[in-house]
C-alpha cells in the first residue's frame, strides 16, 4: 500500500512539473531561424597572442559549432531562454533589444546593426525586435557535442515586468 502511495505521489509531482514548465516557458514568436552549418570538433585549444590583442578558445570534450541566421519580425521575440554554451551574436540589419534575467533593474540593451553581443551560455535572457523593420542576426554557437537543442526555454525570471516576454 505504501509503495502505491509513493508511486502515485511521484506521478502527481512529475505531472505538475511538466505542466508548470509548459505554462511558465516563454516560447519564441515571429522568429525564423535557419541553420547554415553544424560542424563537429574534437577538443579545441586555440590561442592567438600579440602585444595588443589576444584570444583563447578552450574546450574540454567534443563540441558542435552552429552557424545560424535569425530573421525577427517587428514585435518578434525569442522568449526567455538560455543556451548550453557560448554564442557570438552579430546584428546585420535592424536592431535588437536584449534583456538579461540576472539584471535586477531589467535595463534594456539596444544592439544596432553592425554591432553584436556575447552570450556566455547558461544565462537566462530575452531578445526582441522592438523596431518597425525586420532584423537579421547571425549567430555562432559553441555547444557540447550531440546537444539536441542549442536553445533552452526558460520561465520568466521575475525581475522584468510581465510585459517583457
Amino acid at each position: 500500500m505504501r509503495i502505491r502511495f509513493v508511486l502515485a505521489l511521484l506521478v502527481v509531482v512529475a505531472s505538475l512539473a511538466a505542466y508548470g514548465g509548459s505554462v511558465l516557458a516563454t516560447p519564441a514568436n515571429g522568429v525564423i531561424s535557419t541553420a547554415f552549418a553544424v560542424g563537429h570538433f574534437d577538443e579545441i585549444a586555440a590561442k592567438t597572442l600579440s602585444s595588443t590583442w589576444q584570444a583563447r578558445i578552450n574546450t574540454k570534450g567534443e563540441s558542435d559549432v552552429w552557424i545560424l541566421e535569425n530573421k525577427i519580425a517587428p514585435g518578434g521575440t525569442f522568449g526567455w531562454h538560455s543556451h548550453p554554451g557560448p554564442s557570438l551574436v552579430i546584428v546585420k540589419s535592424g536592431a535588437l533589444t536584449l534583456y538579461r534575467g540576472d539584471d535586477p533593474t531589467c535595463t534594456p540593451e539596444v544592439v544596432e546593426a553592425g554591432s553584436g553581443f556575447v552570450d556566455n551560455g547558461g544565462d537566462v535572457h530575452l531578445v526582441r525586435n522592438e523596431g518597425d523593420v525586420e532584423t537579421v542576426v547571425y549567430v555562432m554557437s559553441l555547444v557540447p557535442r550531440g546537444t539536441v537543442s542549442r536553445r533552452i526555454d526558460e520561465p520568466h525570471p521575475g525581475n522584468c515586468p510581465t510585459s517583457v516576454q
